[in-house]
């Protein structure tokens, strides 16, 4: 039986600052789909209105990472970027992936994670067949009990205005997001493992340490603060919790290295490849490694 939580859906990296984002992240080696702006709504039942924020997005045909931006400080903010913003900017987001966004809210409302009910999202494309709306169903967990992350539920409802064969060809390389790193503060630490070994039923496992919950696609990786020197050396730490990195599995990590390198983005050498450090990537430390 179909679990109704059992991927990564998108991960999100949040700026007031999308112009130098995207610049940023083409340096690396991405192709970026257009520039969208949301129409969110703010409940369950009501029809989306235009919002704050405009986004990018680096599609791997399953996953995808989100370059998410406050384009209009005027304009209504229903999902409260802007106060997410104004605590930190960087790697904010994760959204796990259902292909059923009401069970999905059950499935959280078992494992006693707070959360609203399904709201709905739309974005006008471009395609190559004219401007389509992407359509999606998202469940957004309390922030209040997610310190570590915005954390929520996505649903696709058109998968193939999001994923578009052409955004699908990196220069890098990149094929998929593999893991998202967590650092947990000690004190907090072994309460945010449960939460999410409840909301994905998996079992955590130690590698190291790592706390790993392996996922039908993707895992997550999680680090107690005390020992996230050990995996994330000379990194920022942002909050006593946060998302911290995630690994980009990519054809051949060489000729990423080449590409991030003549950019003049420093790297540093890891087994298997190499990390670019969140101070040099708006905040989202990037593992780039074979897969």
């Amino acid at each position: 039986m179909q679990k109704p939580i059992d991927a990564i859906h998108h991960t999100g990296i949040l700026t007031r600052d999308l112009d130098g984002l995207e610049r940023r992240y083409l340096d690396l080696g991405f192709t970026l789909s257009p520039r969208s702006r949301h129409l969110l709504s703010a409940r369950p039942g009501e029809p989306p209105t235009p919002g704050c924020t405009a986004n990018r997005c680096a599609l791997f045909g399953g996953a995808y990472l989100e370059l998410l931006g406050i384009v209009d400080e005027s304009a209504p903010d229903p999902w409260h970027t802007k106060a997410m913003a104004d605590e930190y900017e960087g790697f904010r987001l994760l959204n796990l992936e259902t292909d059923d966004a009401e069970s999905a809210r059950r499935r959280l409302a078992e494992a006693g994670v707070p959360a609203s009910g399904v709201l709905d999202l739309e974005r006008e494309v471009e395609t190559e067949d004219g401007i389509r709306v992407v359509r999606a169903r998202a469940v957004h967990v309390d922030p209040r009990s997610t310190p570590e992350a915005l954390l929520g539920v996505a649903q696709h409802l058109t998968r193939e205005y999001v994923h578009q064969p052409r955004y699908l060809s990196h220069p890098n390389g990149a094929r998929a997001i593999a893991a998202v790193l967590i650092v947990g503060a000690d004190a907090e630490f072994d309460a945010i493992v449960e939460r999410y070994s409840r909301i994905l039923a998996v079992p955590p496992v130690r590698k190291g340490p790592l706390t790993v919950l392996e996922m039908g696609e993707g895992r997550l990786e999680l680090v107690r603060a005390s020992e996230a020197a050990a995996v994330l050396p000379g990194e920022p730490a942002p909050a006593p919790s946060y998302l911290a990195a995630m690994t980009i599995a990519v054809r051949d990590p060489a000729v990423a290295r080449d590409i991030v390198g003549n950019a003049g983005v420093p790297v540093r050498e890891t087994d298997g490849g190499f990390f670019v450090s969140a101070s040099d990537a708006y905040g989202a430390g990037l593992f780039f490694v074979t897969g």
